[in-house]
């Protein structure tokens, strides 16, 4: 299939951003949709929570947000699926249209700001996967806040509801497009945060792991906050990072177009963080490296910055399937 990928992505980018995804989903969340084979060198193998993954990529949250295609995401070859994010309640998130394709940078401005179905929803299609699935695949979820909501109450309900279902779960703090929401990443919000949702996650016989998500904005004297305490509360990972405010590396059109700028213009910036935050953590969490990768080069250098597996999704909307095979043809 990745081979007609071109021809489709001519038909995909005739409809606006948005619908050309929801397109996607719905194709991807067909019984019919095909296997898409994927046989990676050996070499290529890699541990993840006592997991033995076949390769270190997996699917960033953003792409299926509400759960509803994650037998078709598995099939596309991922060794790691993340869904989300997830809210307590539903909401319909920023007014349209707001994805924006740049296709001469090879990158997407987003400011859908939490739309989501809501948790009884996602939790129904969890529920369904694993009963169809069984634990098949290293499934994670991305919890979040509702947009006026007061914030770490939504992210224990969030955590408690999708605990049962998945293999990890992600307490994204990361996105530019909620109002208040970067503010968590800060000093005793963080503290308070990591509290109180890890109090309620030990309760559990077999709890999932828990992994945090940050944005790739931050100076140095946040990333060692941070990093401090993803040790004090031995978190089992960390995500850096998520789009970016930035918009150095995108034309003056695009300047001030609001949200945040994912793909290749992310990369270095990203990478940078990442590294950062390897210094601080000296192996003591899975570092999950993502943003703008789209070459095997930039594959090995997140590897090389301390990332112990990656996540990708803007490099898909550009190459389509194929992007995960010409990442492990190195």
């Amino acid at each position: 299939m990745h081979h007609f990928y071109p021809l489709l992505r001519h038909l995909l980018f005739m409809l606006d951003a948005e619908t050309a995804h929801n397109t996607t989903i719905a194709a991807l969340r067909s019984p019919f949709f095909p296997a898409i084979p994927l046989s990676p060198h050996p070499r290529w193998a890699t541990p993840l929570w006592g997991h033995a993954l076949p390769h270190p990529i997996g699917l960033a949250a953003g792409f299926d947000k509400d759960a509803e295609a994650v037998a078709g995401l598995f099939k596309l070859g991922f060794s790691f699926v993340e869904v989300g994010t997830v809210t307590p309640q539903p909401q319909a998130g920023n007014s349209r249209p707001r994805v924006f394709r740049l296709p001469q940078q090879q990158a997407v401005i987003n400011r859908y700001g939490f739309n989501s179905k809501g948790l009884d929803y996602v939790v129904a299609n969890l529920r369904r996967y694993r009963h169809h699935h069984g634990r098949q695949g290293v499934l994670g979820a991305n919890v979040g806040k509702n947009k006026n909501s007061e914030g770490v109450a939504d992210f224990v309900t969030g955590a408690n509801a999708v605990a049962p279902y998945v293999d990890y779960i992600t307490l994204n703090i990361s996105s530019p497009n909620t109002p208040g929401l970067r503010d968590l990443q800060h000093d005793n919000a963080l503290t308070e945060l990591l509290d109180r949702v890890q109090t309620h996650l030990s309760a559990l016989t077999s709890g999932p792991k828990l992994v945090l998500k940050v944005a790739p904005d931050l100076d140095d004297e946040h990333i060692h906050h941070i990093a401090a305490q993803v040790i004090k509360f031995k978190l089992d990972g960390l995500i850096a990072g998520n789009t970016t405010l930035r918009r150095d590396a995108v034309p003056d059109v695009w300047q001030h177009e609001a949200g945040g700028l994912s793909g290749a213009p992310l990369f270095d910036h990203a990478t940078t963080t990442l590294q950062k935050f390897s210094y601080h953590l000296k192996g003591k969490t899975t570092l999950i490296g993502c943003g703008g990768i789209g070459t095997p080069q930039q594959l090995q250098q997140k590897l090389a910055a301390g990332a112990d597996v990656v996540q990708i999704y803007t490099g898909l909307i550009y190459q389509g399937p194929a992007l995960l095979h010409t990442l492990l043809s190195s």
